[in-house]
């Protein structure tokens, strides 16, 4: 199990394949395992990276509370552990965002970004109470709730289900709490005009919600590409995995195979 000491803290990362690296950054309360399909299959062709945010999955409870900047501080430290100047940037849901501060703050270390059903704010009553009731459950230390739910509608296997359920159980339900509130306040929708590196913007064709941010980030972002994947909803990693992975390989080789950066 290979960990990486941050600051006094252990993250559980994981790394396959060689090429140019992919990191991936899951939601609250899933782990890297939501990226599984996306590791047996980009890893053909590139160096993939998933690891588990502070107090998720199998890393360690923070002291530090998570915030989006603290993510990003510790994927730089991953990077650098790795040897890794530049990589591709993914998100899935919140960790869209997460991929939109690390373009803004620290585009000296990326080739770009990959935006999964994700958003630069929370702007309607929807998303505002789904993130709401998972402040209100992490606080009541209602963690395996969260888990078996968020587990269940991500997985499509029993096989995937459990070992998602039992990876998500091991979160603090303090960080997560702490995930989630930061989730919802963020906003960095005025920003946006200033990230120039290439985005590739994906969501699911039935996730009707995240039309809207869908629309504001392909408006708003200056190189970006939006695609929408037929017969997906919001869990596009495990439940919409192989049109996904194709769409980041086109996009890889459409924008960075030829790039002498990496």
């Amino acid at each position: 199990m290979a960990m990486l000491d941050v600051d006094g803290i252990s993250l559980y990362y994981t790394v396959k394949g060689n090429g140019i690296p992919i990191v991936f950054i899951h939601p609250p309360v899933l782990t890297s395992l939501n990226f599984k399909y996306q590791v047996e299959e980009l890893s053909q062709k590139f160096k993939v990276i998933t690891f588990d945010i502070r107090g998720h999955g199998r890393s360690q409870y923070s002291r530090s509370p998570v915030t989006y900047p603290l993510i990003v501080k510790d994927i730089k430290h991953l990077l650098d552990h790795l040897k890794v100047n530049k990589a591709f940037i993914c998100g899935y849901s919140t960790g869209g965002s997460i991929v939109l501060e690390y373009l803004l703050n620290s585009s000296d270390r990326a080739l770009g970004g990959i935006v999964i059903g994700g958003m630069s704010e929370v702007r309607d009553k929807y998303l505002k109470q789904k993130i709401s009731l998972g402040i209100s459950l992490a606080n009541k230390d209602a963690v395996p709730i969260l888990a078996l739910s968020i587990s269940w509608s991500n997985s499509n296997t029993q096989k995937l289900f459990n070992k998602m359920f039992n990876e998500a159980l091991k979160g603090d339900a303090r960080n997560i709490e702490q995930y989630y509130h930061y989730s919802l306040h963020y906003n960095c929708t005025h920003q946006l005009e200033k990230i120039n590196l290439p985005i590739l913007l994906v969501y699911g064709k039935k996730d009707k919600p995240f039309y809207p941010y869908a629309k504001l980030l392909h408006e708003k972002l200056p190189c970006k590409e939006l695609k929408f994947i037929d017969h997906a909803n919001h869990q596009i990693p495990t439940k919409a995995a192989n049109d996904l992975n194709e769409r980041i390989k086109h996009f890889i080789y459409t924008h960075v195979m030829n790039s002498d950066e990496t």
